[in-house]
């Protein structure tokens, strides 16, 4: 069901080097670092890697991505959650600045979490 998870944090710098030694024990290390947005995830490998952590300023206080089984579920998960009155975040498509079949879809929902539902799959 959750594919990942955003936290905030008001010191991401000190937020990866804490969670580099203490996911360490457990076997996660940190797998991506992506300067431009000041995000790191955590995991076993580029693809597993369910923990990101980024700067408290952004839109919304959490940041939850659902496993979709297909593209299809992706559409139908943002044009249902826009109906019920979510406001758009991301229309449905490609981020291949994840990785190459990264689909996925974005909305807010009326607390101001930032929801996602993606598909790793090729079309």
């Amino acid at each position: 069901m959750i594919d990942h998870l955003g936290l905030r944090s008001n010191d991401v710098t000190a937020t990866i080097a804490f969670l580099e030694k203490v996911l360490a024990p457990l076997g996660y290390s940190k797998q991506l670092f992506m300067a431009e947005h000041n995000v790191a995830s955590f995991g076993t490998s580029p693809h597993e890697a369910p923990l990101w952590v980024g700067p408290a300023d952004q839109p919304s206080p959490v940041h939850l991505a659902l496993t979709a089984k297909d593209r299809a579920a992706v559409d139908a998960f943002y044009e249902a959650a826009i109906a019920a009155g979510a406001k758009d975040h991301g229309k449905p498509g490609v981020r291949a600045h994840y990785h190459a079949n990264y689909y996925g879809a974005f909305v807010i929902d009326p607390d101001g979490n930032n929801l996602e539902a993606v598909c790793h799959t090729p079309a």
